[in-house]
């Protein structure tokens, strides 16, 4: 079975938008949901795997890491991780929200 993946970032300031005890998956979804760019994914995607922050900084040698939960069909099934290694010119750090999207070919289904 053909898998495709869409994955789209947001970059944003976190802990300026929600409050520090609210379900940061849900308002990470919802963010999602209602972004012109990613809004329509929802309605084709077999799945996705939110992450509400992924945290990423380096100096010459960088890395990225972020907890994730993984839904299908609008359903949580499982947590997940996401690391990410980088080296050359860069210095300091940065924290985005992200989504992966689990796309199933149409002649596949």
């Amino acid at each position: 079975m053909k898998k495709h993946l869409v994955a789209i970032g947001l970059a944003s300031l976190l802990g300026a938008s929600a409050p520090a005890f609210a379900d940061s998956y849900s308002n990470t979804i919802a963010v999602f949901r209602q972004s012109g760019a990613s809004a329509s994914f929802f309605h084709r995607a077999y799945g996705y795997a939110v992450f509400p922050t992924v945290g990423e900084g380096g100096f010459i040698v960088g890395a990225a890491i972020g907890k994730g939960r993984v839904y299908v069909h609008g359903r949580l099934v499982g947590d997940t991780t996401m690391t990410q290694g980088s080296i050359g010119f860069q210095a300091g750090g940065k924290a985005y929200s992200q989504i992966i999207f689990f796309e199933i070919g149409r002649a596949h289904v």
